[in-house]
């Protein structure tokens, strides 16, 4: 079977130098690739029919006669946001933009790529990630997650479903949300939330919404602003997985949340405080034993006391995984997560 041959063409050596490494990286051996840097020879290949899987162009490059080629999917890197939607044909990418988000981005909006992988297109999920309590390292379960299910090709939405946001301490731009046209959108949001806000979607390992100014309460906006951004943003098919990291109290908007997840993932430890409210919770939800639901044990370590097996405790839930201590994980950045084999693990059980 022919490899698909890919072409990348920038004037720019140095960028394209950096782009071509992570191709290599990811994909040696399984692919053809072609690096163009001088306009003249670009113009005189393009002058004659060509074939390829794929052509990653800059748009000082770009001319939309390439459209006439045999050229199963083009992205022009541009330098702009703003997507030039005369180009149906055409995959518009932000130049500067983390060039994994890149490779991801080209990768899942590929078919030739997206086979090499194993990837079948299927459609986006939410996968809703809560604890019963606090302090059980739910939060650095849901970022490792994100970054992991990114590191291998998805396309994720992170979501922190707090009253009051502090995840910004852990981003490189932790500036709220400064649009009060936004904040107005979040009151009463319609079904098409999602549309009306992404916007203001950042990227760093993943895209995330950023934080709000100030508590939910203070803005007048309900919590299940979070319910209906997921759904929205579902509906939208333009992630794999939109990972919701929901805050501990047990209501009827979680319980909303828990309803429109596609997976769940309840996060404990093992000492008797953590065990025990996992217990309750799990005593208040419906079709527990369900496929939809998996039970992580956070900070494990075999050599404690674990109140998971204790006759004390007569378990409603049984563990799905094991997730070992990840040591000064708050202030690990999100693709560092993404390299501990645990989180690996627990993004491929999603999978």
């Amino acid at each position: 079977m022919a490899k698909p041959r890919i072409i990348l063409a920038d004037p720019e050596v140095e960028y394209i130098s950096r782009l071509q490494l992570i191709f290599i990286e990811e994909f040696f051996e399984k692919i053809d690739l072609e690096i163009i840097t001088d306009r003249d020879y670009f113009e005189e290949l393009f002058a004659s029919p060509q074939k390829a899987d794929i052509l990653v162009v800059s748009d000082e490059l770009y001319f939309s006669t390439l459209q006439m080629h045999d050229i199963s999917d083009i992205f022009v890197m541009t330098e702009s946001q703003e997507d030039d939607t005369a180009e149906l044909k055409v995959n518009y990418l932000n130049k500067y933009t983390d060039k994994k988000n890149i490779i991801n981005e080209i990768v899942g909006n590929s078919k030739a790529l997206s086979e090499i992988n194993g990837t079948v297109q299927k459609d986006s999920e939410i996968i809703l990630v809560y604890s019963a309590s606090g302090g059980s390292g739910k939060s650095t379960i849901a970022r490792g997650i994100a970054a992991a299910l990114t590191k291998s090709y998805k396309k994720v939405l992170y979501i922190s479903a707090d009253r009051l946001h502090t995840f910004q301490r852990m981003l490189a731009n932790p500036s709220p949300i400064p649009s009060s046209d936004v904040y107005g959108k979040l009151t009463a949001p319609g079904k098409n939330i999602y549309s009306e806000i992404k916007h203001i979607i950042r990227t760093e390992d993943f895209a995330y919404i950023p934080p709000f100014k100030a508590s939910l309460m203070s803005l007048g906006i309900n919590y299940d602003v979070y319910e209906k951004i997921a759904v929205s943003a579902k509906k939208s098919k333009e992630y794999d997985y939109i990972v919701v990291d929901a805050d501990v109290c047990f209501d009827n908007d979680k319980a909303m949340l828990i309803s429109s997840a596609d997976k769940v993932l309840i996060v404990t430890t093992q000492d008797e405080s953590s065990v025990y409210s996992t217990n309750v919770v799990v005593s208040n939800i419906n079709g527990i034993n369900s496929e939809k639901y998996m039970f992580i044990c956070n900070r494990f370590d075999k050599e404690a006391s674990n109140a998971l097996l204790s006759p004390e405790f007569k378990l409603r839930f049984s563990v799905t995984d094991y997730v070992k201590t990840i040591y000064n994980c708050d202030k690990m950045p999100s693709a560092e997560l993404a390299k501990e084999r645990d989180m690996q693990r627990l993004a491929l059980l999603i999978m």
